[in-house]
């Protein structure tokens, strides 16, 4: 696919090939850090076959792509995603680490054109949240799998569930409603939401399951809370000045242990099935 595909999501695009796309290729690895603890449970999820071709879900930099094209070794991977910063990054870490079998597309999973029932499974971690109309976008990739394809994701829980709300709880108060529940890390945070999302794009057989791993920010508190200041969410309520930075680093003190900043978090593994 190439660059006329067309984009709906004009929203997600601009901050995707902005600061938030740059700030995600440029720190892959501190991401892959932060997210990589719940990739087993996603992966055993989706249940990938060596003859399967997985479609990956705002793949971003294509950890979970890759992981997915090794599973898949004579299938293959594509993922889709609307950051060219981060499309870069997982083109360049698949030819690094000799992944052949992973393709990536730079699309609107809203709209893409993804050929019909050209996949057997999809799977995304934590890049499904963010839709502008999440029916329709769940609909195209419904479209995309085959009769009996599965879907496997993961989603955010509400911070308040996880060491995240002790940061958060840290955090100055907002003079304006923050981003994230409309089309936003916290969109799919409630899975009575989600099982409404997924019927209403044509799925079946939808269950959600509470997940837990341990998230690493950095090697101490004051890396990881410049790191926390300086996440697209976090930078985009608060903007980037002193205050933010000083509050967060000395709310993750009290998650340094053997040599980094731990947080326990969870999420949503969500399954279904396209009929």
């Amino acid at each position: 696919m190439t660059e006329t595909q067309p984009i709906v999501n004009t929203h997600q695009s601009e901050a995707w090939n902005g600061y938030e796309g740059e700030h995600w290729a440029e720190h892959h690895d501190r991401y892959e850090a932060m997210n990589g603890g719940f990739n087993d449970a996603l992966l055993e999820a989706a249940a990938i076959g060596p003859h399967d071709r997985v479609l990956d879900i705002g793949c971003g930099n294509g950890q979970i792509t890759r992981l997915a094209a090794r599973r898949a070794s004579l299938g293959g991977a594509t993922g889709v995603d609307l950051s060219r910063p981060m499309l870069a990054r997982a083109r360049s870490l698949a030819a690094e680490e000799g992944v052949a079998n992973a393709a990536f597309e730079r699309g609107d999973a809203q709209v893409h054109p993804f050929p019909t029932g050209g996949f057997d499974v999809a799977v995304s971690r934590f890049g499904v949240m963010f839709f502008a109309d999440p029916v329709a976008a769940f609909g195209n990739v419904r479209r995309a799998l085959r009769e009996g394809g599965r879907l496997a994701f993961l989603c955010m829980t509400p911070l308040a569930e996880t060491d995240m709300g002790a940061l958060a709880a840290a955090l100055p108060p907002l003079d304006h409603a923050p981003v994230g529940h409309d089309a936003g890390p916290l969109s799919l945070s409630d899975p009575d939401r989600v099982h409404e999302v997924l019927g209403g794009a044509g799925f079946h057989g939808v269950t959600s399951r509470k997940v837990e791993a341990e998230q690493i920010w950095g090697r101490d508190a004051r890396e990881a809370g410049e790191f926390f200041a300086g996440w697209g969410p976090i930078r985009h309520n608060y903007g980037s000045g002193d205050e933010v930075r000083e509050a967060v680093t000395k709310a993750m003190r009290p998650f340094e242990r053997d040599g980094a900043v731990r947080l326990r978090s969870t999420a949503w593994l969500v399954t279904a099935r396209r009929a």
